[in-house]
């Protein structure tokens, strides 16, 4: 079968784009926006990428065409097909459908931690010989695309519990222009890890009791003989599982389940199951509580799936982070430049707070800030986002991105905060601030300009 794409760029359809190919499906797909690292990965996959939405797309005469949730209606390509009464699936719906109902699912749920987590459990199953299935929102350091099918998928494969394992990033954002559902509420897991939930994408739930509602059904969808691995610092959570639920819970972050020390040396991961050690990996590799958080969550969930806890934990070792998460693109002249993914003023605060207890006296963190994501866009974080950046020494924004008056919401930070509406002139103004030992934290959930490299050769004077 021939499918085509439409916003075949985006962390989840692109991954859609690979599992298709490898399940042995023609693969073409268009964008508005290509940059790395999915445009690389699709290239490097062979997989025909096509610049806008032009409604000329249609020649092509794919059998179905499948749609992410950036298409809306008005958009040239997709008006063509609903003119000509042309068969379409939303990417959620054509995974669930066509790949996921030939394995067993392990979803990892969540505001913040989504991408590492679901990293982390594929990288333990890895290791644990289970070769598993993966579509994860960003490229893990472990593996050479963000998306695979597990080994020993079978369509034909009738028993379940002899189906091999996949992991998903369950994202609780929509689906499609026409279908509003959470793109988790497709994807039936037999082990889901809820790690958190705050308010987020302003631009589709009014309000948290609408976010919660979505994570209500994805708890319906787990079966009794399932597991939830379900963070128990977390009160809307909590809030969720009163709503409902029939499955065998895992508490982690509490003190009445798993925990982690959270006064452990930086490079060790301590657990603790109900007051008592419970493991310990002394080359941990990644930085802050959240990221230990991260990790246990994983643990637990392969547990669910068979993996002994001594086992999963020292797998973790092994570990290489992934792709725009505290990823170091360089450092010249004794400046380190970091791109990372956080854009929530929790990722923001947190991301922080781990790089400053790694760092010595006198070395700085300049932080550099996109507001990009769509509720940042829309105003909802002005009022948190000076508090999410104190552990910075200094502040840089690209204004022109918000939309609104970022200026006066970093206002409390002083003189530490430089807002710039041209991104060469915020470059310059990094540039001109930092010395050596500084580590510059760009944080996006875009590309932001290729800003990295830009700064990288402004420091080296190339």
């Amino acid at each position: 079968m021939h499918i085509h794409i439409l916003g075949i760029c985006g962390t989840f359809m692109g991954g859609v784009a690979v599992l298709a190919q490898a399940a042995g499906h023609r693969v073409t797909g268009c964008d508005a926006q290509v940059y790395p690292p999915m445009s690389t990965q699709l290239e490097s996959q062979g997989i025909t990428l096509i610049e806008g939405f032009d409604a000329a797309q249609l020649h092509l005469e794919p059998d179905l065409f499948v749609v992410g949730n950036v298409i809306s209606r008005g958009n040239p390509l997709m008006e063509a097909i609903l003119d000509r009464g042309l068969a379409y699936v939303s990417g959620p719906q054509w995974l669930a459908d066509n790949i996921l109902r030939h394995c067993r699912v392990l979803a990892v749920a969540g505001t913040h931690g989504k991408t590492t987590t679901s990293a982390l459990v594929a990288w333990i199953l890895e290791v644990a010989g289970a070769a598993p299935g993966f579509l994860i929102g960003g490229v893990p350091g472990n593996f050479a695309a963000s998306a695979r099918l597990p080994e020993g998928w079978n369509p034909r494969l009738q028993e379940h519990d002899a189906r091999p394992w996949f992991v998903i990033e369950a994202d609780e954002y929509d689906t499609a222009f026409f279908d509003k559902r959470s793109k988790f509420v497709h994807y039936r897991p037999q082990v889901a890890v809820l790690n958190n939930l705050e308010f987020d994408h302003a631009d589709i739930f009014p309000d948290l009791s609408a976010i919660m509602v979505q994570f209500h059904h994805l708890v319906r969808t787990v079966p009794r003989a399932g597991c939830l691995v379900v963070n128990g610092r977390d009160d809307r959570l909590q809030q969720v599982l009163r709503m409902g639920c029939w499955s065998t819970v895992e508490t982690f972050g509490s003190a009445e389940g798993w925990d982690t020390e959270q006064d452990a040396a930086a490079g060790i991961l301590a657990l603790r199951h109900r007051g008592e050690p419970a493991g310990v990996l002394e080359h941990w590799p990644l930085l802050g509580e959240h990221n230990r958080q991260n990790a246990l969550a994983a643990v637990l969930a392969a547990r669910c799936t068979g993996v002994p806890v001594p086992a999963a934990l020292a797998s973790l070792a092994g570990f290489k982070g992934v792709r725009r998460r505290m990823e170091i693109r360089g450092t010249v002249r004794g400046v380190t430049v970091y791109d990372d993914f956080a854009h929530h003023p929790t990722a923001i605060r947190t991301t922080l707070e781990g790089l400053r207890r790694t760092l010595g006296p006198g070395e700085r963190i300049l932080a550099v800030l996109e507001p990009r994501s769509n509720t940042m866009k829309m105003g909802v974080w002005a009022d948190a986002l000076a508090n999410s950046l104190v552990q910075a020494d200094l502040v840089f924004c690209h204004g022109a991105q918000a939309g609104w008056d970022v200026a006066s919401a970093l206002a409390p930070l002083g003189d530490r905060a430089v807002v710039e509406e041209t991104l060469e002139g915020l470059v310059q103004a990094i540039v001109q601030a930092a010395k050596a030992g500084d580590h510059v934290l760009v944080m996006s959930n875009g590309g932001f300009g290729g800003i990295h490299d830009r700064l990288l050769k402004q420091l080296a004077g190339t």
